[in-house]
């Protein structure tokens, strides 16, 4: 877990570097801070109302207390362990079987599990999804999230403040080279894409272990995350509306497992290296 923190933080210092190097050649401290400033406001509103857009999209509905008594005592049990706030807990009637955490804060958050997830896992792997899911929230991933974003969003709006000036001209004597601008306005984008990926992805690996460390059952998750990998890759081509990719990121596995998309581009690490990190930990937590 310490590992994973680390390389978080070290990630989010390197996105800090991306936009005060693009800053720096875009022609000074004023066109950054204009940037900024435009990022931050952007996403202050994604930050505090994310989490109703997303249930509303997702047409969520509050879970059953007396049909699905059995989840609302698990994550009782859960958040009390945690020493974190009881979420709370809605239903998406899809097929699909996965689940996400949303919310800005653990004093206002929401735990959503599909319909098909209830159906899919037995009680021992959905404690554990739930387990991962809390983590989210007692880690503060959408904070995490959203300050990643928020630095990704500047460098993306001051390279497209610097491809203006390399096709128009301008009067800064560092903007001497259109070729040179171009590419940075082109490299400098995408390398912040990776980085606010490489987050996420270390983001669910500490998920992950801090929800394997509650429960003290590494393996009924990497159980849950094979049976739900299985799943997305045979539903793939057949995705509903709560398959959207603009919230694929939510997700405890991506709800596009069947698409060949590589690891280097996508919101999660591969589910096969998951599995391995849970089987490990479970041998270290058991000394096997």
């Amino acid at each position: 877990m310490f590992f994973n923190r680390v390389k978080t933080f070290i990630l989010i210092v390197g996105l800090s570097l991306l936009l005060m190097l693009l800053g720096n050649f875009f022609g000074g401290y004023r066109g950054m801070q204009i940037a900024l400033v435009l990022a931050l406001v952007f996403n202050v509103i994604a930050y505090f109302y994310s989490e109703k857009i997303v249930l509303k999209m997702y047409r969520a509905q509050p879970l059953d207390e007396r049909r699905y008594s059995n989840i609302h005592t698990m994550v009782q049990e859960l958040a009390s362990a945690m020493n974190i706030p009881k979420p709370k807990l809605w239903m998406v009637h899809s097929t699909m079987a996965n689940a996400f955490a949303t919310g800005r804060n653990p004093s206002h958050s929401s735990v959503v599990v599909t319909l098909g997830i209830v159906e899919v896992l037995d009680e021992h792997e959905l404690r554990g999804v739930l387990a991962h899911e809390l983590s989210h929230i007692k880690n503060r991933d959408i904070l995490i999230a959203t300050i990643a974003a928020t630095i990704a969003t500047a460098i993306s709006y001051m390279a497209s403040m610097l491809r203006f000036a390399a096709f128009w001209g301008g009067s800064n004597r560092k903007r001497g080279n259109p070729i040179a601008m171009l590419l940075v306005a082109i490299v400098m984008p995408v390398a912040a894409m990776l980085i606010q990926l490489a987050i996420s992805r270390s983001r669910e690996f500490l998920a992950d272990d801090t929800g394997a460390y509650y429960t003290q059952d590494p393996l009924a998750l990497a159980s849950a995350l094979k049976k739900l990998h299985g799943f997305a890759k045979r539903t793939a081509p057949h995705v509903d509306s709560a398959g959207k990719e603009s919230t694929a990121s939510l997700f405890i596995v991506h709800p596009f497992s069947g698409k060949n998309v590589l690891s280097l581009f996508s919101t999660h690490p591969p589910v096969e290296k998951r599995i391995e990190r849970l089987k490990k930990l479970y041998e270290k937590m058991f000394q096997i």
